[in-house]
């Protein structure tokens, strides 16, 4: 049956600023470490490169011409800290302009935009300094931050800090698989603690500017699955797994302490000088928004020396795993579908994610949460007028989109919806190879082609309304496969 959002539900499309702009070095932008990283033989698929993108900087009007077009509210994108403050250093005007020309070219299409202050692209030089595994970091973070709300704050609402900190982290400095591909477990917590000082120090500043802001963070969450429930081990796996992806994050944020679990298990290498006083209550700012980026759920088995099978968003080699606390845990594949990022797909665990999020988590806190982003790569199969029938894209987001709606019907309160990710864009490590977009790019021309799903989600947007399987929207009227 048809399932209905209310009228002040949110929906809309969420980019990143290195997957999409391009125009690397134009108007004084200089390198981020993403810039660097693909320059690494071998670090990203087929040597692909941001240096174009989508080349976004240039064609953002029609990119957000075709938002408006598909019935987008919200538009959450992230600012290149690289282009606002090249180097680190002083503040660029020429990249602050553009924006600001974005921002008002939204306004003006009547969608609302949602900035993200940080999307992994640390100025290369700041990295060159020690990076997030320096502590003055956290600090020019908190400038940039509030540069940008000098630039921005008149017309700019929604601001998140920053996006997945676990990847900027444990995939940064851990496992090495993203960028600045460092390998480095006690360099990896540095990281963790300053971007979470960097956090909270800027949500002290924004709030001080601005008492009305809606101010929050976005993490990365998966819900783990015990093999065998009556395993003690398999259970502890699954705690190490959760502790060590997002409830070292939401521990200091929401309670101002570490899991004293995580602490434990990351004992040996923690640094007895990294947590200084009164950092923890910095990191506790109070928030209005938690965002929950979901794409994929596991059932996890203890370790038994046949080593793991650990999906990290590495693009070839797995290499080092950046689960610190679990690296030996296994990873049992089901029955479930998968994406082509071989994600398996369980929207009911999404569903009791949230729940369990709003009881244990944010409500308490009197936090809302809003879905920051979801979506899934499949490849696309082009059809003779240039349109893409990808079916499977649409049924994952409407299971998952389901699991949201059941979700609010058990109490979680989740305002908003906001899918990942409008155009085909860099996926990171995997280069140009993955598509999570709703509209197809073509890599020679720029050529922006709505899918199937863009039409999907365009009727759902409009509507509020999600149709059962097989209701209308499936398709583009008139789309035909080729023979």
């Amino acid at each position: 049956m048809a399932r209905t959002f209310g009228p002040a539900f949110s929906w809309g499309v969420a980019t990143a600023a290195f997957q999409i702009e391009g125009a690397s070095h134009t108007d004084g932008r200089t390198d981020s470490i993403w810039d660097h990283f693909a320059r690494i033989p071998g670090a990203v698929v087929n040597g692909d490169t941001g240096e174009i993108a989508d080349d976004h900087y240039h064609r953002y009007p029609a990119d957000v011409a075709l938002m408006k077009e598909l019935g987008v509210d919200t538009y959450r994108f992230s600012t290149s800290w690289a282009r606002v403050r090249p180097d680190g250093g002083d503040l660029n005007p020429a990249g602050v302009a553009f924006y600001d020309r974005l921002v008002d070219e939204l306004l003006a299409a009547g969608i609302s935009p949602w900035l993200t202050l940080y999307h992994w692209d640390l100025p290369q030089a700041l990295e060159e300094r020690g990076g997030w595994r320096h502590r003055d970091t956290a600090f020019l973070f908190a400038e940039y931050a509030m540069d940008m709300h000098a630039a921005l704050g008149d017309r700019v609402s929604s601001w998140t800090t920053l996006n997945e900190p676990w990847c900027s982290a444990f995939l940064g400095y851990a496992g090495g698989q993203h960028a600045p591909g460092v390998t480095d477990d006690a360099g990896a917590l540095r990281a963790l603690h300053h971007l979470l000082l960097g956090h909270g120090h800027a949500i002290t500043a924004l709030r001080e500017a601005d008492a009305e802001l809606d101010l929050g963070i976005t993490l990365n969450f998966s819900r783990y699955a015990p093999l065998d429930p009556a395993s003690e081990a398999d259970r502890d796996t699954v705690r190490r797994l959760e502790d060590g992806m997002y409830g070292c994050f939401t521990g200091p944020i929401f309670s101002g302490a570490y899991p004293q679990t995580f602490l434990d298990d990351v004992a040996e290498i923690w640094p007895a000088d990294l947590v200084q006083p009164g950092d923890l209550d910095v990191i506790a700012a109070p928030i209005d928004v938690l965002g929950v980026n979901y794409y994929n759920s596991w059932v996890i088995a203890a370790p038994d020396g046949s080593g793991t099978v650990s999906p990290s968003g590495a693009s070839a080699d797995e290499g080092v795993s950046p689960w610190l606390t679990a690296r030996e845990s296994r990873w049992i594949p089901t029955q479930a579908p998968r994406t082509e990022m071989d994600w398996e797909n369980h929207p009911g665990a999404f569903r009791d994610l949230l729940v369990e999020l709003d009881r244990e988590v944010t409500g308490p806190a009197g936090t809302h949460l809003v879905i920051t982003e979801n979506g899934a790569a499949y490849p696309d199969d082009v059809l003779v007028d240039g349109a893409v029938l990808d079916l499977d894209r649409i049924t994952y987001l409407r299971e998952h989109v389901a699991a949201v709606h059941e979700a609010i019907e058990a109490g979680a309160d989740v305002r908003g919806y906001l899918l990942w990710t409008l155009l085909d864009n860099f996926e990171w490590a995997y280069g140009y190879g993955k598509t999570f977009g709703i509209v197809h790019v073509d890599r020679d021309t720029m050529e922006r082609t709505p899918k199937a799903s863009a039409r999907w989600y365009s009727s759902l947007m409009h509507s509020h309304r999600l149709e059962a399987s097989g209701g209308d929207g499936d398709v583009p009227a008139g789309a035909t496969p080729t023979a």
